[in-house]
C-alpha cells in the first residue's frame, strides 16, 4: 500500500472536508497532506495544520526552488500547492496521502501520480444546493458567494477528468459510497 495517494476534490460547498474527515477517522493508515498557501492564517488556522502559511515570494522563491508537487495562482498574488517535503513526510511513515484540494489541483496530483492515484470528484446535487450551503455557512460576503458560485460552474467541467464523481446528496450516502471507494483502491494496492 506504500505511495498510493487518494485525492479528493470539488467546488467550494460540496462538502469535500466532511468527506475527508469521515475518510480518515475509518483509516489510521492514511494521513492528510498539508497544502501550503500564500497567505497569513485566517480565524484559529494554525500553521503546519491547516496549512503552511508562506508569503508570496517566499512562495515563488519555492516553485523557482522546484519544492511542489504542484501548485496554482488561485488568485493574482495567491498561491496554493502541495510540497514535495510532505509527500516524502507522509509516506516515509508507510502511510496513504490523503488530499483534500481544489479541482485544479485534484487534475494536477493525478496526472503527477498516475495509477498511484485514487481521484474524487465531489459536486452537490445541483448550483442551487451550492449555493444555499455556501449562505448557511455565513461566512462570506453576497459577492464572495457569487463569485464561488461562478467558480464551481466552471470547476464543474473538471468532473470527467477524475477517476470517480460522487454527488453529495445525502451525507450518510455519501460517506458509504466514499469508503467503499477508498477500500476498493486500498485493497487493489495490497
Amino acid at each position: 500500500m506504500s505511495n498510493k495517494v487518494v485525492i479528493f476534490s470539488a467546488p467550494s460547498g460540496s462538502g469535500k472536508s466532511t468527506i475527508v474527515n469521515h475518510i480518515l477517522s475509518l483509516h489510521p493508515e492514511m494521513e492528510f497532506s498539508v497544502s501550503a498557501a500564500s497567505r497569513a492564517p485566517r480565524g484559529s488556522e494554525r500553521n503546519g495544520v491547516e496549512y503552511w502559511f508562506f508569503s508570496a515570494e517566499q512562495f515563488r522563491q519555492m516553485i523557482r526552488e522546484d519544492k511542489f508537487v504542484e501548485y496554482e495562482e488561485v488568485y493574482p498574488g495567491s498561491y496554493y500547492g502541495t510540497l514535495k517535503s510532505e509527500v516524502e513526510r507522509i509516506w516515509s511513515k508507510g502511510h496513504v496521502i490523503i488530499f483534500d484540494v481544489d479541482v485544479k489541483g485534484g487534475v494536477n496530483l493525478k496526472k503527477y501520480f498516475g495509477d498511484k492515484a485514487l481521484s474524487v470528484f465531489i459536486q452537490a446535487p445541483s448550483i442551487e444546493e451550492l449555493r444555499r450551503r455556501l449562505e448557511r455557512r455565513a461566512t462570506d460576503s453576497h459577492e464572495a458567494i457569487d463569485r464561488r458560485v461562478a467558480k464551481a460552474e466552471e470547476e464543474m467541467t473538471y468532473a470527467p477528468l477524475f477517476d470517480k464523481v460522487l454527488v453529495n446528496d445525502d451525507l450518510a450516502t455519501t460517506f458509504a459510497e466514499a469508503g467503499a471507494m477508498v477500500d476498493e483502491f486500498l485493497s487493489a494496492c495490497e
